[in-house]
């Protein structure tokens, strides 16, 4: 080998193993970058199975307390027998429609309007005890302490009607897109079954609150036995017209042997011809409600434009 050649190769060596050298710290140091994060991962995860293992067990000490609170409202209505309305089927219905569905939400209710009962009287007749001049006679007294206590006892049923009402109206508003999709679904060749899982999870986003319904009927009809009653406690759960239908609907095509898909074809067109009846009832109905703030906010600027130039002319004469 020729004394040029020998050098160029020489000098090729060396370029290479100064680049190993040079790369080989950085080499290392990636290695290490990458067991410290695999530490810290593993760290971060440790951490986070030992903090879901406290809040398991706050949970449940927070669901002991919340039993041996629910067993002392037990026994208070019990031993003033008042437990009779634990019993009122009506009454689990009407929170359960308002979404209060725990095993002691009748008892939570029950207890509440008479503690609310109970505190309403006891903060008016301290109140009508301390005021020096009361000016009725002493049976008005207990009229409005009696008023009071009806407040108080009422109170909590006009909540629950109101958030009967507030999630009607939620389940409403997304029940035609649901109905829509669910025949998407049933002609795509689906079961009921799988067409109400399937319209679970598109609505979730929309419509959270029929998305939870879609998925309680769709558990029901996986476990029940009876489908019937599937459809029957889904259409209890909302007290909605429409879902009523739709379970009539269900229940009478698996009687009667029809389509389904068909059923659920007719329906649906119902449903949008009455959304857009009610949407031609809310048009129709502008005009009447425009008249009082077109009085009040349009007409008097109308009338200082029109007529303010010339007042003011005159004025200035």
């Amino acid at each position: 080998m020729e004394t040029p050649t020998l050098i160029v190769w020489m000098a090729s060596l060396a370029a290479i193993i100064t680049v190993v050298a040079i790369a080989l710290p950085f080499m290392s140091g990636k290695g290490k970058s990458k067991r410290f994060k695999d530490v810290t991962t593993r760290r971060k995860e440790l951490a986070r199975h030992q903090v879901d293992d406290l809040q398991s067990k706050g949970s449940t000490i927070r669901q002991r307390k919340g039993q041996n609170r629910t067993d002392l409202m037990k026994k208070f209505l019990t031993t003033f027998k008042l437990d009779k309305a634990l019993s009122s089927p009506q009454l689990k219905e009407n929170l359960a429609q308002a979404g209060y569905r725990r095993p002691n939400a009748l008892i939570t209710f029950t207890f509440a309007r008479i503690a609310l009962a109970v505190l309403f009287f006891v903060v008016c007749s301290v109140y009508i005890a301390n005021m020096q001049d009361f000016p009725y006679p002493g049976v008005v007294k207990f009229i409005f302490m009696g008023i009071a206590a009806f407040l108080g006892f009422s109170l909590p049923k006009t909540l629950v009607i109101n958030s009967a009402q507030k999630r009607q109206q939620d389940l409403n508003s997304g029940f035609a897109d649901a109905l829509d999709l669910m025949v998407i679904c049933v002609e795509g060749g689906l079961s009921i079954e799988a067409a109400f899982d399937r319209v679970t999870h598109e609505i979730t986003n929309k419509s959270p609150t029929l998305a939870q319904e879609f998925g309680i009927t769709s558990a029901e009809l996986a476990f029940l036995g009876d489908r019937h009653k599937a459809y029957t406690n889904f259409a209890d759960r909302t007290g909605l017209p429409a879902i009523k239908s739709l379970t009539t609907t269900l229940i009478q095509s698996e009687k009667y042997g029809t389509p389904v898909g068909v059923a659920l074809k007719v329906l649906s067109q119902e449903r949008r011809a009455e959304r857009m009846s009610v949407a031609e009832k809310k048009g129709a109905s502008l005009p009447a409600k425009l008249t009082v703030p077109m009085i009040l906010f349009f007409l008097p600027p109308l009338f200082m434009v029109v007529i303010g130039p010339a007042a003011i002319q005159i004025m200035a004469r």
